[in-house]
């Protein structure tokens, strides 16, 4: 975070890559503090999200090679402010929403699916919950796209686009046959009234 407010005080093409840095060490550094407030029971270093996969890696690493070698090969294209601006304001939003989440399921968010039904697991409908059935996966989701539009990085804003996408579509579908047998009738009214929030994905079918 510190090196990022650096970068930030200058006035070159890193300025933006400096946003991005203490918006990532943000992102991260609240995953721990929000988990460590609601659900202290299933904090570890985990909870950082640091380690979350191989391919959370291999995107992360693959926006910084792009961002470098444009920066080098088109450097007018790392210096389009009001296109950073825009993808600040989306990580912003999609942090907020997902810290919202995470706030308002309390003890019931968790970092990983849940198979079995714990005696204080409730389904909550309320508050971002009432706007979308997967608060923090849409925030996740618009939090990643905007990291790459910060950077202006145009082959990792298709990439990360389909690849969140495809990995949010895959997780929801698990989730939801999970949430279905934990709350059954309770879940599906809630599934019919309220959307997921993501484009074009609309959970597990379910066979009337």
């Amino acid at each position: 975070f510190g090196c990022g407010r650096l970068l930030s005080a200058g006035r070159s093409a890193w300025r933006h890559f400096g946003w991005y840095m203490c918006s990532l060490s943000l992102f991260h550094y609240s995953e721990y503090l929000v988990t460590a407030i609601n659900n202290p029971r299933s904090l570890s270093l985990d909870s950082f999200l640091l380690n979350h996969s191989f391919e959370y890696n291999l995107a992360a690493l693959s926006s910084w090679v792009e961002f470098t070698l444009e920066k080098f090969l088109f450097p007018e294209l790392k210096q389009i402010t009001w296109l950073s601006t825009v993808g600040l304001l989306m990580v912003i939003f999609g942090d907020c929403l997902r810290k919202a989440a995470m706030l308002t399921a309390g003890s019931n968010f968790n970092h990983i699916v849940q198979n079995e039904k714990s005696d204080t697991h409730t389904l909550v409908t309320s508050g971002v919950y009432g706007w979308f059935r997967h608060p923090s996966y849409v925030g996740w989701f618009y939090w990643s796209i905007g990291t790459q539009v910060l950077l202006c990085n145009p082959v990792c804003v298709v990439g990360y686009t389909l690849a969140s996408w495809r990995f949010f579509r895959e997780r929801i579908e698990e989730e939801e046959i999970t949430l279905i047998h934990f709350f059954g009738e309770e879940y599906l009214e809630y599934k019919r009234k309220v959307p997921s929030g993501l484009p074009f994905i609309k959970g597990v079918k379910v066979e009337l």
